[in-house]
């Protein structure tokens, strides 16, 4: 289960390098669909996925490495694995909040396909993130 988790993990870098194309030339990300059109997004989303990739390349590199680390059975994976899978759960959990509380209240968040691929997006992090807290936590305990 470690390696298994720990490979899925790994995919972490690419949505690391998708936030640092976003936080550094937003729309370059947008161009290569890795933001949501501004054609079919409110410009508040806009500000605050820019806000949001920025703060994102401070902890989302953590689960990749925690990967890293399962794969060579390193004597800290466990607590790399419980540190980055909080991050994961953490940011899949709160992005998914904001898109439907802004959703709810009529912000537009893109199209119908990118608001389903974010949620997908979402979803793989609150999984991958919380397997990683239960193998790590079963590695502590």
């Amino acid at each position: 289960m470690r390696m298994i988790v720990g490979i899925l993990s790994l995919a972490g870098w690419l949505l690391y390098v998708g936030q640092l194309i976003s936080a550094l030339n937003f729309g370059l990300a947008q161009r290569l669909g890795l933001q949501e059109s501004p054609d079919s997004a409110d410009p508040l989303l806009t500000h605050l996925e820019l806000w949001a990739a920025r703060w994102d390349l401070a902890w989302l590199w953590t689960l990749p490495v925690a990967g890293i680390l399962m794969l060579l059975n390193h004597s800290l994976w466990p607590y790399a694995s419980l540190i980055g899978g909080g991050a994961f759960v953490d940011a899949g959990g709160r992005e998914a909040a904001k898109i439907l509380g802004l959703r709810g209240r009529g912000v537009h968040t893109g199209t119908q396909g990118e608001h389903r691929l974010a949620m997908g997006v979402y979803l793989y992090l609150i999984a991958i993130g919380a397997a990683s807290i239960v193998i790590g936590l079963l590695e502590v305990l």
